[in-house]
């Protein structure tokens, strides 16, 4: 990143998992962790270059293909549930999240979570 030559901002891309103490993600929430953690230290090193990061939760994506469509279905349900959202996030709803951080001129350091509330319910 020294040496990109960034003269603006850059935007790391984490996921909740590396605040979630789920089974069988202890692999996802070491790297996205990781990668939440260099944000503060990179924002200070790099400044006046911003850093920021965002955080997303349950996003309709392809990575979900793994699951059979109804599978899948039932499980965005459930999840949507228990979001203040009540809904699972979309690949918009990340790039919204991106594009802000990229433009707003007095935020470095900051991991914003795009989780539609999971971090507060």
């Amino acid at each position: 990143m020294q040496h990109a030559q960034v003269t603006g901002s850059i935007t790391l891309v984490s996921a909740a998992s590396a605040r979630a103490a789920l089974p069988g993600t202890v692999t996802l929430a070491a790297v996205n962790g990781a990668v939440e953690r260099i944000v503060p230290p990179l924002a200070a090193e790099l400044a006046p270059v911003r850093v920021n990061a965002v955080s997303p939760g349950i996003i309709d994506t392809p990575w979900w293909s793994f699951l059979p469509e109804d599978q899948r279905q039932a499980q965005f349900a459930a999840a949507a549930q228990g979001l203040p959202a009540n809904r699972i996030g979309r690949p918009d709803d990340v790039a919204q999240a991106i594009r802000y951080l990229v433009h707003a001129t007095f935020v470095t350091g900051t991991i914003l979570p795009v989780d539609g509330g999971a971090t507060v319910s």
